[in-house]
């Protein structure tokens, strides 16, 4: 089994939990640099040095695995490619590879529709049901076009290469193993609020919810498929089928400004105890990157809501850890800490 991105919030994570349930497996990691702890932390984990833009590794990687766990950089199309043509020139019908692909929500937000940016769009999306129309969304969609990439090449390829995507909502929890340990939103979350100089902030009504999904979650899932694609693809769905949205609830971002306030008002950090109303033209300010422009809107302002139904269904996956509520407080507060 080769896995990439080892040492990323998720893929650390997933590195760790695989180590620790299934020592029995035989697991490669593709890294870019070793973090030092890394030989103490996964022993028996085999390093291959490399980056995304190696070609020849990561081909040869992938033939030499029987289940690639990519979990880098869900939008590198290279990467992709290479992954999929190395499991490709090594696989049968009668032994066929497997490849799990982490992707995310954001697929489905509707962040450069400002129909609904700051309100609630009613619209929540299936993994079974309205898997034609998510499969049918334009490249424009975030992920869309490595996601588009994997499903012809399960096409393509048929009994020889299995598979799956994983579409987590957004995740909070602490990073486990040699990886990342910070999530993403409340970072960015509390940063923004220092520097526009606001109490937690929304757009509009606030009404605007994403999905969530604790990391604890997260793992349960990845550990059911690969579980099912070493014991021959039992129990789970692949191929373009294999499409499966990690959502445990679904929060609105006034909800969120409105703890968040709370939290840090508690601890003598903000004045107020309120959130604030911002306009959309502040939130679109925030984050933004180059090749990245929206990623303030599509943070703070967007929906995504999503219910992660083939998991249940076809894996038995259910949520188990606590509520984004109930942890809520420690989230802000390790991030307040560590903000920069």
């Amino acid at each position: 089994m080769d896995i990439t991105g080892g040492t990323g919030y998720i893929g650390g994570s997933v590195l760790d939990t695989l180590v620790k349930r299934h020592p029995e497996y035989e697991i490669s990691a593709l890294l870019r640099t070793v973090p030092e702890d890394f030989e103490t932390l996964c022993p028996q984990v085999k390093v291959i040095k490399g980056t995304y833009d190696d070609h020849d590794i990561l081909h040869k990687a992938a033939g030499e695995a029987d289940v690639v766990v990519h979990t880098g950089n869900s939008d590198h199309i290279p990467s992709m490619k290479s992954l999929i043509a190395g499991l490709a020139a090594t696989s049968q019908p009668s032994a066929p590879k497997y490849l799990i692909h982490l992707s995310g929500t954001g697929i489905v937000a509707d962040f450069l529709d400002p129909t609904y940016l700051g309100r609630e769009n009613p619209k929540t999306w299936s993994d079974i049901s309205d898997l034609e129309a998510i499969t049918s969304l334009p490249e424009t969609a975030m992920h869309r076009p490595v996601d588009k990439l994997i499903q012809d090449a399960s096409r393509a390829y048929g009994d020889r290469l299995k598979t799956a995507i994983v579409c987590p909502a957004d995740i909070y929890g602490e990073g486990k193993g040699p990886g990342r340990k910070a999530s993403v939103y409340f970072p960015n979350f509390v940063q923004q609020v220092k520097n526009l100089g606001v109490a937690p902030f929304y757009a509009e009504n606030g009404g605007n919810a994403h999905g969530w999904v604790h990391l604890d979650d997260l793992m349960e899932l990845y550990v059911k498929l690969v579980e099912a694609a070493v014991s021959s693809g039992r129990t789970a769905d692949w191929g373009v089928e294999g499409y499966y949205f990690v959502t445990a609830a679904v929060h609105t971002q006034l909800e969120i400004a409105t703890s968040t306030a709370k939290v840090l008002h508690k601890h003598n950090l903000i004045a107020g105890s309120e959130p604030q109303q911002v306009p959309l033209g502040t939130i679109k300010t925030t984050l933004a990157a180059p090749g990245r422009p929206h990623r303030g809107t599509y943070f703070f302002a967007s929906n995504a809501r999503t219910r992660a139904e083939r998991a249940t269904k076809a894996l038995g996956w259910k949520s188990q850890a606590p509520d984004l509520m109930d942890v809520l407080e420690e989230e802000v507060l390790t991030a307040w800490k560590n903000m920069q």
